[in-house]
């Protein structure tokens, strides 16, 4: 049984920093790829950050330069570090696992998914 736990997010002012984790059990982590998706109030999920399994990354434009993400295989986990975050960035982030290197499937094609994590950016 896969199980996908996030951690790490909370209430930070703008500008602030936040990193969040993602543990992976039930799988060889090493194979598959990871990302982070987030929902804002009223916004359609969107794909932050993804990193796939020879640690090439992809980021969301609105991000670039602000966030990394990384991963520590021997840990299964992956990490999302953000700083300068934004006010429009509050949301609830959400760690999701793929088998292969497409970091561009749509949604229902990330089998695995965590409970998320909520991120809240205050002004």
């Amino acid at each position: 049984q896969v199980q996908v736990v996030e951690s790490g997010g909370g209430l930070v002012q703008a500008g602030g920093s936040l990193r969040l984790s993602c543990t992976v059990s039930g799988l060889t982590f090493d194979a598959y790829t990871m990302a982070w998706f987030r929902q804002g109030p009223g916004k359609e999920r969107e794909r932050v950050s993804c990193i796939r399994p020879a640690g090439s990354t992809t980021y969301a434009d609105s991000v670039k330069g602000r966030f990394t993400i990384s991963r520590d295989n021997s840990k299964n986990t992956v990490f999302l570090q953000m700083n300068s975050l934004k006010p429009d960035e509050t949301a609830m982030y959400y760690c999701a696992v793929t088998y292969g290197a497409n970091c561009y499937r749509a949604g229902p094609d990330w089998p695995y998914w965590g409970q998320g994590t909520q991120v809240t950016v205050s002004s």
